[in-house]
């Protein structure tokens, strides 16, 4: 069983292993008893979308935390994935704009994560 952290980091992973953009992770713990962490990121298309959720999915169910919930996955725009202890938000760049997660969690510590992504070329 991964521990929470360990959950959000291979979420990372998976996410920038398939180009996701932007990618910030806010600490909610402390904050709200929904997730420990919301991780965030934003596509470039409703088909990176579905292929980021698809990886995500796939990565952490090989590790035995499949998600629990997966919302908007048909609709493309915004796809919610509940993992639990983590809650993936994937975004196409207007509707991460318009739902400005991070000003509305803005309480929450961002988690820096860089170490986990591969700098942009």
């Amino acid at each position: 069983m991964l521990s929470t952290k360990e959950v959000m980091e291979n979420i990372v992973k998976a996410l920038d292993s398939k180009k996701a953009r932007n990618i910030t992770v806010l600490q909610t713990g402390d904050i709200t008893v929904l997730a420990d962490y919301f991780v965030i990121c934003t596509a470039g298309s409703a088909s990176q979308i579905k292929s980021l959720s698809d990886e995500a999915g796939r990565k952490l169910t090989e590790l035995g935390e499949a998600p629990r919930r997966v919302e908007g996955y048909r609709d493309g725009g915004w796809v919610l994935m509940d993992f639990g202890c983590v809650i993936v938000h994937l975004f196409l760049e207007e509707a991460r704009g318009f739902y400005d997660l991070e000003r509305l969690w803005s309480d929450a510590p961002e988690v820096d994560v860089s170490y986990l992504t591969i700098p942009n070329e």
